[in-house]
């Protein structure tokens, strides 16, 4: 009866419209060198592709709350998420069953202000800063990495240029 249970909660999942709905967070630094902005990606714990950290709604919490604890729980940074999320993307959510189901990810940006020594999943990622143009390569998603791309052109375009030396 327990598997029968499963399997009708799963087809549920599955025929649910719309799409299950997650909170992101685009962390990201930018670098006094380069005035460009970096993006931290990290692996998920089940096929170690790149991702971005993000997580069902939470009772009690907005979104972009969401996305601060995520960013916190997976990838051990903290700092303050945008209310406004910056974008969204689809991308086919793997059950514990096998069963995929399609899920939205409201994304919002989140400018890291620290990094954590310990956090929750401390050794299950492995973590990586890289421009946002190689952040969008290696993420998956069609969309998320076009979400990405724009807003690393929208922060790099934002930056004041780095004064000029002066000549003596």
């Amino acid at each position: 009866m327990n598997f029968l249970h499963r399997l009708a909660s799963d087809v549920h999942l599955m025929m649910r419209r719309p799409a299950r709905m997650q909170y992101a967070a685009l962390c990201y630094r930018i670098r006094k060198k380069t005035v460009s902005p970096e993006i931290l990606l990290l692996t998920s714990r089940d096929t170690g592709r790149w991702v971005i950290p993000k997580g069902w709604p939470m009772q009690g919490k907005w979104a972009h709350e969401v996305a601060e604890r995520e960013a916190y729980e997976e990838a051990g940074v903290k700092g303050k998420a945008q209310k406004a999320a910056i974008g969204s993307y689809v991308y086919q959510k793997r059950m514990d069953h096998g069963l995929k189901i399609p899920c939205k990810v409201q994304v919002h940006a989140l400018e890291v202000d620290n990094l954590c020594k310990n956090f929750p999943e401390k050794g299950e990622r492995k973590l990586e800063w890289v421009d946002y143009a190689e952040a969008a390569r290696r993420v998956a998603e069609p969309s998320l990495k076009e979400l990405i791309l724009g807003f690393g052109k929208r922060m790099a375009a934002a930056q004041p240029p780095e004064p000029a030396a002066s000549e003596g």
